[in-house]
């Protein structure tokens, strides 16, 4: 059943860095921007991240779609489980 991954924008602090929360039903992964990359591929970066934490042994969760949010902050993943 196709889940939803949203990933919002989060600037530097006087401690930390700038960041990307990407979050979903039953969890969340901050990681540091990727610098290297541009903007649409930074949350990418975020969104496979949190992916990778939800995989199990028999399969893996993949990216179907995505789209900037609404707000400008951040984009929307549409995610899929994927048997393997």
């Amino acid at each position: 059943m196709p889940q939803t991954i949203l990933t919002r924008f989060l600037g530097p602090t006087n401690h930390r860095g700038a960041r990307i929360k990407a979050t979903c039903w039953r969890e969340s992964v901050t990681v540091p921007y990727p610098y290297a990359q541009d903007g649409v591929t930074a949350y990418r970066v975020a969104a496979q991240a949190l992916c990778d934490k939800l995989a199990d042994g028999d399969g893996a969760w993949r990216i179907l779609a995505e789209a900037d949010m609404p707000t400008g902050n951040g984009r929307a993943f549409i995610i899929d489980y994927q048997p393997d």
